[in-house]
């Protein structure tokens, strides 16, 4: 009889405290605290400025993903959208998990010769000290064909027809926005997606960082100046309890 009190202690005691992490949407932090040439726009964007030379990030929301990619984001997590959930919830909370966390980022090159920002080297840190790398195409796309479709992918044995005419759409689609690693020439404008994991339940501070934007080269094409931008935004987070009630952790 005693051990099965204890038991009985035991998982009330584990119910009583049992909860889950929310995370609300990214918000850019004040433009005081973005540093300098730096403003934030009403929608979200923070906009690095030098001169005629403009780059920018926004974070995306699951819900501006699927709008824009509403064709392709109704069939749950078989939904052809890569960069979320589409409208597959959680069994118990009704809630849809983030498969990515998404910015966009836009370049305006209306000062120099040419402009190159490298989006595989772009990166994230975090005021509790994690560090997210930009995915690229290819990574994203051993995700889906090891991962999610449990096999190697295309006309593998195995994985259906219709598996890989799924791939085929999420691969178009990420062809067509995620951000092309190439040159900005004078008079051009550049635009896309940037791709990380999703954030840890934790991590309510982060910066992105732009490593070594070249700005100017030399007469043999080599680069002569470079920049290095950052931008910060925060969120809320904390936990929900089994009665509704949530407690921020954040700062």
């Amino acid at each position: 009889m005693k051990c099965k009190i204890s038991l009985l202690c035991t998982l009330l005691l584990f119910s009583g405290c049992s909860h889950r992490y929310y995370a609300e949407d990214l918000k850019p932090v004040s433009e005081a605290e973005q540093g300098e040439n730096k403003t934030v726009a009403d929608d979200g964007t923070v906009a690095y400025k030098q001169a005629r030379l403009e780059i920018s990030l926004r974070p995306m929301t699951d819900e501006e993903l699927n709008r824009q990619f509403s064709a392709y984001s109704s069939e749950g997590a078989d939904s052809r959208n890569p960069y979320t959930f589409g409208n597959s919830t959680y069994f118990r909370t009704g809630e849809t998990p983030q498969r990515f966390t998404v910015f966009r980022a836009f370049v305006s090159n209306y000062e120099y010769p040419k402009v190159y920002l490298d989006p595989t080297q772009v990166y994230i840190t975090t005021s509790n000290g994690r560090k997210y790398y930009a995915l690229t195409r290819e990574q994203i796309s051993i995700y889906y064909r090891r991962y999610v479709q449990g096999g190697t992918g295309g006309n593998a044995p195995g994985v259906s027809g219709n598996a890989h005419s799924v791939w085929k759409e999420r691969d178009g689609i990420m062809r067509r926005s995620m951000y092309v690693n190439e040159q900005v020439f004078s008079a051009q404008e550049s635009e896309g997606f940037l791709v990380f994991e999703p954030l840890a339940p934790d991590v309510d501070e982060l910066t992105v960082h732009i490593p070594d934007v070249i700005v100017r080269y030399d007469y043999k094409g080599d680069p002569l100046e470079r920049v290095d931008v950052e931008m910060s935004f925060e969120r809320k987070i904390g936990r929900v309890y089994p009665d509704g009630s949530k407690v921020a952790t954040g700062k």
